[in-house]
């Protein structure tokens, strides 16, 4: 799969003459606070990520001369799934980039900078920069925010001393070179108290670090791999949780449950844990060789302190209709999102078209037309040949897209993850096109050979 596109052609505004930009053509770039001049537009979507990207897509595939921003500061775009396939040194980082300017859908403009404030009592959205950008409807979609620094010593020790995290691209790669570099011992593989993107990372990576250890590397008979969860099971759907249980007996990984993870002290090697016990909590330490972190996450700073969090500092939406519960021009995806369910890409897939019907509709003063029924997708990698395609909506209801046992490890759901679903990303996700009826076709013949 290539990394590069042809640059798409971007919808421009000229910046007035006081101020200067940062030079790219399509781009409105951040000026001074004392010479900027209120911007609007009709549809402001504030977050240039898969969610963000695909509802503007969705958007503009149904009417195409809406008016539409993408407030975003980077000028990278990464496919985020990818950085297990980097951590267990499947694929290289440079697969999962491209270039932010090759995904902003055609019509859009791309606004490069970072938001400080969200202030729907007066539709505006105000950035770092001061920059005052009123809008008529407004996407919040700004993806997680990761707090390294709630593990106290984590930031310090990140990237060395066998210290690493696949939730970081700085990182991916050096869990690959920790795990392929390996001499035996404790390794440990941790899951927070907080929601995170794609819940079954930790568990992904573990599960290849095992086969090195085991098959490649052949220092399995000297290690020991624990997995040390702060939740009471191994997945939240019960079915898929059992059979990840197989998955950990039959490797012989140990798993410790109510265990979360608090500081790392990398100059003895230990991972401190608040342990939750019948008798109240209590704080263990683990020694380790290795340590793959997932680290705490919550909303981002500028969503936990604006009117439109509820609780838990998530952007406090309808989970069906996507629309906020209290501002309804106002409309939130992805991992921000106060949906109660998993936070992943192919969540955020499902969610885009139900939230541009909606929009739509409001833009007409219709109720919302369209419903999510809570869809996501963990693909669970369980070894270099095999994965279970988690597939569940709400209420933890199994929602498989093949038809057979989605609770059985398969090696053509193996080859869906590392080769299919990144090209469905880049070519239909973020395109707002569909492939479900059209792409699915092949590859449920595949499912059936394997």
């Amino acid at each position: 799969m290539s990394t590069t596109t042809k640059p798409m052609e971007l919808k421009t505004q000229s910046p007035p003459a006081s101020t200067q930009t940062n030079g790219r053509p399509g781009v409105e770039g951040s000026t001074s606070r004392t010479s900027q001049p209120v911007i609007h537009h009709q549809i402001v979507v504030v977050g240039g990520g898969a969610a963000g990207i695909s509802a503007a897509a969705q958007l503009l595939e149904r009417k195409r001369n809406l008016d539409i921003a993408i407030i975003e500061p980077s000028d990278k775009h990464y496919y985020q799934p990818g950085w297990t396939l980097v951590g267990g040194g499947i694929a290289p980082l440079a697969k999962f980039i491209r270039d932010e300017r090759t995904v902003i859908p055609k019509g859009a403009t791309w606004i490069q900078a970072r938001v400080a404030e969200l202030d729907p009592d007066h539709n505006r959205v105000i950035t770092e920069s001061g920059q005052i950008i009123e809008y008529d409807y407004l996407i919040v979609a700004p993806g997680i925010q990761i707090d390294w620094h709630l593990i106290e010593g984590l930031p310090e020790a990140l990237g060395k001393g066998g210290v690493t995290s696949n939730y970081s691209k700085d990182y991916a790669p050096y869990t690959w070179e920790t795990i392929r570099n390996f001499k035996g011992g404790t390794a440990i593989f941790t899951y927070p108290a907080t929601p995170i993107k794609c819940g079954g990372a930790p568990q992904k990576i573990m599960y290849l670090a095992d086969d090195v250890f085991k098959s490649k590397s052949g220092v399995g008979v000297n290690t020991k791999v624990l997995f040390c969860t702060a939740t009471p099971t191994l997945f939240a759907v019960p079915e898929y949780s059992a059979a990840l249980e197989k998955v950990v007996e039959r490797r012989g990984i140990q798993v410790k449950f109510k265990h979360n993870l608090k500081a790392i002290r990398p100059e003895t090697q230990e991972a401190i844990f608040e342990v939750t016990t019948d008798n109240g909590k209590e704080e263990v330490s683990l020694h380790y060789d290795m340590i793959h972190v997932a680290p705490p996450m919550s909303a981002p700073d500028f969503v936990k302190r604006s009117p439109l969090a509820g609780p838990g500092g998530w952007v406090d939406v309808d989970k069906a209709t996507l629309q906020h519960t209290r501002y309804p021009n106002v409309f939130s995806l992805g991992d921000a999102s106060s949906l109660p369910t998993s936070k992943t890409a192919a969540a955020a897939r499902k969610q885009a078209p139900v939230l541009a019907e909606n929009l739509l509709a409001a833009m007409q003063s219709k109720p919302p037309v369209a419903q999510y029924d809570g869809y996501t997708c963990c693909p669970l990698i369980t070894g270099y040949n095999s994965l279970i395609m988690a597939e569940f909506a709400y209420g933890g209801k199994l929602a498989p897209s093949f038809p057979l046992d989605p609770t059985r490890e398969r090696y053509s759901m193996y080859l869906a993850k590392v080769h299919l679903l990144p090209w469905l990303y880049w070519n239909r996700m973020l395109k707002g096109k569909k492939f479900e009826a059209d792409i699915f076709k092949p590859i449920n013949k595949l499912v059936h050979r394997y």
